[in-house]
């Protein structure tokens, strides 16, 4: 397979931040996702912020794990530090890199699989530790990768591709991060990008664990297998000689709705998502009533989205741990390891 390569020239009237760099500059390789997939948006959501927010792109590091969201770190920030690592283990990666570095900006993106399964444990020690990080979920409720499996946040009653009905309660990822000790949490659409790239700006510039889940349609699982329209019902009444599948072109789905207000966002699968935008006047520094409020319009079926809560005096892992200055990295052996004398003090103070 052949993929076209993004021309490298620049057109000399685009517009430049403060440091001069263009849009382009934050840019990645060309995108592999089906198109119309949320995930591009989000992607495009972080170009556009980064370049607001005039972030020298050798200054960040972005961390993955497996998955199609874990893939898009590859389609922005391309001057950027990046590490994919394996499935569920991003945020301890990132811990490492930042505690060895504390003067990167550092960036995780992971997906609902990647992050409420086989991660969850990961995700929660993140969170609670403080890790001075951007971690980014895009949820669309299913293993797009291998095939369209629910994940662990699809929706009680929900079908699958082939129809099967989702019987597991959700993992709710904002309601989790609060409990966690998250101290900025927020949830957007990745059609909303008047909305998300604040958000993301908001998160990149906080001084500790910053969380948002993102709502992003998944183009290629989202077909119930009941219609007659389907591919499954197709194959079933043909006398096919192999099993060809392809994925139909969609356009990106989008949103603008008012603070205060709710939406019905129709899937390309005909299903819809109900959105509920935080009202102007909402307190995001109480906690308690993130959470209840949170809970309040879930039962409503109403997904909110906003700045759900953020802590104005957030400290970060380093903070915690009382860390030098200087990165650790930058410290020479003599500094690291301070000989026998030292490490007898120090035992002898944890007795």
């Amino acid at each position: 397979m052949t993929y076209l390569a993004k021309p490298k020239l620049h057109h000399p009237t685009l517009p430049r931040n403060t440091i001069g760099y263009t849009r382009r500059d934050y840019e990645g390789k060309i995108s592999t996702l089906c198109a119309g997939c949320g995930h591009d948006s989000i992607s495009a959501a972080i170009i556009q912020a980064c370049w607001e927010l005039d972030v020298e792109p050798h200054r960040v590091a972005k961390l993955s794990g497996i998955g199609c969201s874990s893939k898009t770190p590859d389609y922005f920030l391309g001057n950027s530090h990046g590490f994919n690592s394996v499935h569920g283990r991003m945020p301890s990666v990132l811990t490492g890199a930042n505690l060895a570095n504390h003067d990167l900006i550092y960036l995780g993106v992971s997906g609902d699989g990647d992050s409420a399964s086989i991660g969850i444990g990961q995700f929660a020690h993140a969170m609670r530790r403080g890790v001075n990080m951007t971690y980014i979920v895009e949820n669309n409720g299913v293993y797009g990768l291998t095939k369209g499996q629910f994940s662990a946040t699809a929706d009680q009653g929900s079908k699958s591709k082939r129809g099967a009905v989702n019987t597991d309660s959700p993992i709710d990822m904002v309601s989790l991060a609060l409990q966690l000790g998250a101290t900025l949490v927020g949830r957007s659409f990745s059609g909303d990008k008047d909305q998300l790239v604040p958000m993301i700006k908001a998160a990149l510039a906080h001084p500790g664990a910053a969380f948002i889940d993102v709502i992003s349609p998944c183009v290629a699982f989202n077909n119930h297998a009941g219609s007659t329209r389907s591919y499954e019902y197709v194959r079933e009444h043909n006398e096919a000689v192999n099993r060809i599948d392809f994925m139909p072109r969609h356009e990106p789905i989008g949103a603008q709705y008012e603070p205060g207000s709710t939406i019905d966002i129709a899937q390309h699968d005909g299903s819809m998502l109900r959105l509920r935008k935080l009202h102007a006047e909402y307190d995001p520094s109480n906690l308690i009533a993130a959470m209840n409020y949170i809970q309040e319009h879930q039962a409503r079926g109403e997904i909110v989205t906003g700045l759900l809560y953020v802590d104005p005096v957030a400290d970060d892992l380093h903070g915690h741990l009382n860390t030098v200055d200087s990165p650790l990295n930058s410290l020479d052996e003599a500094q690291l390891c301070p000989g026998n004398t030292m490490l007898e003090r120090i035992n002898q103070s944890l007795r």
